[in-house]
């Protein structure tokens, strides 16, 4: 008898970050359903994280359910983002959406931006 294995979420959200999603997008004006997370070539320490609405899921989107949210991934930041935790912090000077990635090996000082080493494919991937 053969076992089932579900595949990990490529990016978990903490409970505020889901309830602060949920807020987010019952907000939108233009009625968009999703969040789309990416990275981009930015800032001093190289990259920095995006958020953006979208409307629709993209072909080659990841597309990660988790606390009644969904996510969506940008294809090209799925090796920087495996195994990132989500979460949403508020305080009295600032609020906003926090990324305890593990594949992040470096921060600019401000925080704007951070130095990630993208996930290597597995042995038995690569030929």
């Amino acid at each position: 008898m053969s076992q089932v294995y579900e595949m990990p979420k490529a990016i978990r959200l903490t409970q505020r970050a889901a309830e602060r999603v949920k807020e987010v997008i019952a907000r939108d004006e233009k009625g968009r359903r999703y969040i789309r997370l990416g990275v981009k070539n930015g800032g001093c320490a190289g990259l920095e994280y995006t958020m953006d609405y979208c409307e629709n899921k993209q072909a080659l989107d990841e597309v990660v359910e988790d606390k009644g949210v969904t996510i969506l991934i940008d294809p090209k930041a799925i090796l920087f983002l495996l195994g990132t935790e989500m979460d949403f912090q508020e305080s009295v000077m600032s609020s906003g959406f926090t990324f305890n990635n593990p594949n992040q090996t470096d921060a600019c000082g401000c925080g704007e931006s951070v130095t990630i080493v993208p996930v290597a494919a597995p042995d038995s991937l690569r030929k």
